[in-house]
């Protein structure tokens, strides 16, 4: 590209809203009350990396934390819809407005080093993760300051890539820089913006290039850590080219996440929609580990993916992680989590030698900080960001439900006020009412997404039900008048799928169910702040079973409607939680004496001829998400 390229950049099927036009309601306003009164709401007020950290003015962390929990922090604000919290989060987002340098630099000076060789030099992550941060910030409230402090730390940016070129994490994810890039270019469409995007394309990791002759069909092996193979690294490349795409319109960037996530779902995909990385990839076994960071990442990307390019098939990967992944490796008052979770994770303890291909013996233990810090500071973001991406706007004015969940949207469409609302206890169950009230009668096109196993789908308005055909946006076009109202119907039948372990899975709409087991609950360590108020909910914990797990489904393909009762249950204060779950399932199965606990993890599972010598029974199945010991892929018997 020469200098003064002024190329336009692609508009993309459909765009966020700002942030703040997007409320919760219902459970899904309860879970984001939980995840305020836990971790997410008090991490800067006792950890001291946060709460101490350089961005803020403090002495602490300088680099990734601190804009990692605030870019999570603004979106529970603004989403939940919580005063105090919104002015928190300004505040501590001035701050970094206030400390920035003169010369434009953004953040603290002082060096990160990943490796001693490398002291002295600032890896630049860190800074394209606060310019996200403040790019939410003047969507939420409009903030004069922050468009010229974007710019000035951009070129800044310019200036230091051309002495000192992108290097370890910054090189791995050098597209996150493309967020504020083109939110500034479309501001001020200034060519060095785009000689800056190209420059960060050059120097950065080419994924889609990576991906097109991908080597990691394997487990990563123990000492084999690169920046190629870390599961985190892999969930946020899912939309580099998304991103790209708008500067180049290539249909091979706009298209490349499709092959990345058929890659990684063949060769370390589970049965949540998630793929593993217990730092790194670790194959399909559903003994390894999620590193949390890797799924809160994979939720963002399928958010610019669902919005940018117009396949409601994102829409239901996204709510498959969403409602499954996300919600498990946290305890359910959201006060400790896992670093890595397990599809069957029978023991959260301390393993000694570990059983991860990369982390370490407590990656499975809850608790403030196990295994790293990373964790710990980027958990905030999954719940809130997937809140503030439950609908988009097309070009034309028109709105797309990309994931179903309670939520008000208040926009305008040609100047019109309107406020929709969404009613509904979608995961959990098939109902979903939409209500609109425009301040007048207004045209609006409503594309609703049918999730693809959404078989018998309808959409009813006006006195009159359709048929919506599963896996596409069913679209409607008309002038809508104050208090008009739309009714979804998404039947969820019981489906079992095989999985590459030969065990099988249960799903209903787009919940995975697993099996409920038992959970005795050991604090480890002592709080490490005995004297907060809060010091009981602070602090380490493994979980133990109490009750059977070793079972094999008496379930197949071709009877598992008849075989499996479900039971729906009010959907309470909890419902990520082992009593708190909206939905039971009971399924036959037989015990499986073979199958044990060895080194606090299952043995492998069994399948082909195994013997399951004791009686039937009925065994009770919940959402995956809320439990924290699960078996959720399971060998099947013959009954």
């Amino acid at each position: 590209m020469l200098a003064g390229m002024t190329s336009p950049l692609y508009e993309p099927f459909a765009r966020a809203l700002p942030l703040g036009s997007i409320r919760a309601r219902g459970w899904l306003a309860r879970q984001l009350r939980i995840q305020a009164d836990g971790l997410s709401g008090h991490l800067d007020r006792f950890w001291p990396d946060v709460a101490d950290s350089r961005w803020f003015g403090g002495q602490a962390d300088g680099w990734e934390r601190a804009p990692y929990w605030l870019d999570g922090y603004l979106p529970l604000a603004f989403t939940l819809e919580d005063d105090a919290l919104e002015a928190h989060a300004i505040e501590r987002a001035g701050q970094i407005l206030d400390l920035q340098h003169d010369d434009g630099w953004l953040g603290p000076k002082e060096a990160h080093s990943v490796n001693p060789e490398e002291t002295g030099r600032y890896d630049l992550w860190a800074l394209f993760l606060a310019l996200k941060v403040l790019v939410q910030l003047h969507e939420a409230t409009g903030d004069a300051r922050v468009e010229p402090a974007v710019e000035r730390a951009l070129k800044r940016v310019a200036r230091q890539i051309r002495i000192l070129p992108l290097f370890n994490w910054g090189q791995a994810r050098w597209f996150e820089a493309l967020i504020a890039i083109w939110w500034l270019y479309e501001r001020r469409p200034e060519p060095w913006l785009l000689d800056l995007a190209l420059e960060l394309r050059v120097q950065g990791i080419d994924w889609r290039a990576w991906f097109e002759r991908w080597p990691l069909t394997e487990p990563t092996r123990r000492h084999q850590w690169s920046y190629l193979g870390h599961v985190v690294n892999n969930a946020m490349a899912l939309r580099e080219g998304i991103l790209w795409w708008r500067l180049n319109g290539a249909e091979a960037d706009r298209g490349a996440a499709e092959q990345m996530m058929a890659l990684l779902d063949r060769h370390h995909g589970t049965a949540t929609g998630m793929f593993t990385g217990d730092e790194c990839l670790a194959g399909t076994d559903p003994r390894q580990g999620t590193e949390l960071c890797a799924v809160a990442e994979a939720l963002y990307s399928l958010e610019w993916l669902a919005a940018s390019s117009g396949d409601p098939a994102w829409g239901d990967r996204l709510e498959s992680i969403a409602f499954n992944a996300l919600p498990a490796p946290f305890s359910p008052d959201m006060w400790a989590h896992q670093y890595v979770q397990q599809v069957n994770q029978v023991e959260a303890s301390h393993r000694d030698p570990p059983a991860w291909t990369t982390n370490g013996p407590d990656a499975n233990r809850f608790g403030l900080e196990p295994e790293f810090g990373c964790c710990t500071a980027n958990l905030s973001q999954g719940w809130p960001k997937l809140a503030a991406h439950l609908w988009a706007r097309r070009p034309d004015g028109g709105l797309v439900a990309q994931v179903w969940a309670p939520c008000v949207i208040r926009t305008s469409v040609a100047d019109t006020p309107v406020e929709i609302e969404v009613e509904t206890d979608y995961p959990f169950d098939e109902a979903v009412r939409i209500t609109l009230r425009p301040a007048r009668p207004v045209e609006l096109t409503l594309h609703l997404r049918i999730p693809g196993w959404a078989a018998g789908a309808t959409v009813a308005t006006q006195g009159r039900q359709q048929p919506a055909a599963p896996g596409t946006f069913h679209v409607l076009r008309r002038t809508w008048n104050p208090g008009a109202s739309v009714e979804l119907r998404l039947p969820m039948a019981v489906r079992l799928e095989r999985r590459p372990s030969g065990g099988a899975s249960l799903h209903r709409g787009p919940i995975l169910y697993a099996l409920r087991i038992g959970e005795d609950w050991r604090r480890v360590a002592p709080s490490p702040h005995p004297d907060l108020p809060y010091a009981d909910s602070i602090g380490d914990w493994e979980v133990h079973p109490t009750t059977p797990w070793s079972y094999a489904l008496a379930v197949d393909e071709a009877n598992v409607a008849e075989r499996v009762g479900v039971e729906q249950r009010p959907v309470g204060d909890r419902p990520f939680s082992p009593e708190g779950a909206p939905v039971i399932a009971t399924a036959p199965a037989r015990r499986v004496p073979a199958w044990k606990l060895a080194d606090g993890s299952t043995t492998p599972l069994p399948t082909g001829d195994f013997a399951a010598a004791e009686a039937s029974e009925r065994v009770e199945l919940v959402p995956y998400g809320a439990t924290s010991l699960r078996i959720a892929e399971f060998p099947t018997v013959d009954d």
